[in-house]
């Protein structure tokens, strides 16, 4: 075996409180039918790569149930596979860290070479030529690396590298960065070199980004990958939902193709009908997963399998995940909704131009968002406000007059 790719999914994505209060960031839905994992998974399948090892570590039900055997992306070869690792003893304290616990594992499957992936990016990416790219440079470790906004650059481990792509230096989301070229959190080592390092660092929390890449970038052979296509962290409310609707744009706009039949999208998909579109439904830029019914009328939103949009409501701007139900007359704007809740007749929720600040968390939510949890029924007429949490734990018949105000969290 040439290539064992390692996908760290073991992150709580805190950023996303309660669209990960039950699962974790990788197993978050995104774009409708699709979890965050399935662009990387399909990346891998998609560059001849079967033999995938998934660190899980929070909240792993979910995410593990999801990929099964591996199916859906051919991964249940008889001469390949993909192993749901998770920790023993005890968790993992950083990313080389989440490795090293595991480095029995990769001396088992004896690869060449070890592709370090994170589970929790959106993007495609051709792992075959980044693998040409390191073998062509002599490379011990290489790093696929983008350009970002200078502005967003102290988000980022940063480098600089020469006119060779061989990286000079290297500093972990620095407060004043001096490039903007930065680390995507992908990895490709020779294995020989990768269980060296392992083996002899003694650091507790060992972390790629804070301990091995700027020790090796001393005395080893260190290059970057460039990479110009479209890449994101959908770690935020604000970028989860930005990036859902990016997808709902015209065809020359649309800046991740997820309609190209040479690098299809797996994932495990429910049997599900058709979509059904009543007679008096109106419907404007939107995507519509199997199963999902709409007799009322969506705007600029993305409906997950199962979603039902009955007569008289009203959505725009907003993303749904399986099985949400937008009763009759009611109107839902700027919204992430979690499974299996359900949008009371003549509700409105995310309503109104009061933007105050979420007043528990106001770096989650300030920009008009209002993002509501799992299995919950928001009662008859009630009005939510926008920037508001409701968390699946609420019980709303008990809010006074009916009315969340903007900025609000409910337990």
């Amino acid at each position: 075996m040439e290539v064992l790719a390692l996908i760290l999914a073991g992150g709580r994505g805190a950023r996303l409180d309660i669209l990960s209060e039950k699962r974790v960031k990788p197993s978050v839905p995104f774009a409708g039918k699709y979890r965050i994992i399935d662009f990387t998974l399909s990346n891998c399948s998609n560059s001849g790569i079967y033999n995938i090892a998934i660190l899980t570590q929070y909240l792993p039900y979910s995410l593990n149930d999801h990929i099964g055997s591996g199916k859906p992306w051919d991964l249940d070869r008889r001469d390949s596979k993909v192993t749901l690792l998770q920790p023993h003893s005890e968790w993992y304290a950083g990313t080389a860290d989440a490795v090293r616990k595991n480095i029995n594992f990769i001396e088992d499957s004896n690869p060449k070479y070890v592709l370090i992936l994170s589970g929790d990016h959106i993007y495609k990416m051709d792992y075959a030529k980044m693998l040409a790219h390191h073998i062509a440079k002599n490379a011990d470790l290489t790093i696929a690396s983008k350009i970002v906004d200078i502005r967003e650059a102290s988000r980022f481990g940063i480098l600089e590298a020469d006119n060779s792509d061989r990286i000079s230096h290297f500093i972990e989301k620095p407060k004043e960065p001096k490039s903007n070229l930065a680390s995507m959190g992908i990895y490709i080592f020779n294995t020989d070199v990768l269980l060296e390092i392992l083996r002899t660092n003694t650091i507790p929390d060992l972390d790629f980004g804070s301990h091995i890449i700027p020790a090796m970038i001393k005395n080893s052979n260190v290059y970057a990958f460039k990479f110009y296509d479209y890449w994101k962290d959908v770690g935020t409310y604000d970028s989860y939902l930005s990036s859902n609707l990016e997808l709902i744009e015209t065809v020359d706009k649309i800046p991740l193709d997820m309609y190209d039949p040479k690098w299809k999208i797996y994932t495990k998909s429910e049997d599900m009908p058709a979509v059904k579109i009543g007679s008096k439904a109106l419907i404007r830029q939107a995507l519509l997963s199997n199963g999902s019914i709409v007799t009322g009328t969506v705007e600029r939103s993305v409906l997950s399998p199962g979603v039902v949009i009955h007569p008289l409501a009203r959505v725009s701007n907003s993303v749904f995940l399986n099985d949400v139900q937008i009763m009759p007359g009611a109107i839902v704007e700027n919204c992430i909704i979690d499974k299996h809740t359900v949008i009371g007749r003549n509700a409105m929720v995310g309503f109104g131009d009061d933007l105050t600040p979420n007043a528990e968390n106001p770096e989650l939510l300030s920009s008009g968002i209002t993002v509501l949890g799992k299995n919950l029924h928001v009662p008859e007429n009630m009005i939510i406000g926008r920037n508001c949490r409701i968390f699946s734990t609420a019980d709303l018949t008990k809010v006074s007059d009916n009315i969340i105000p903007s900025g609000s969290t409910i337990r």
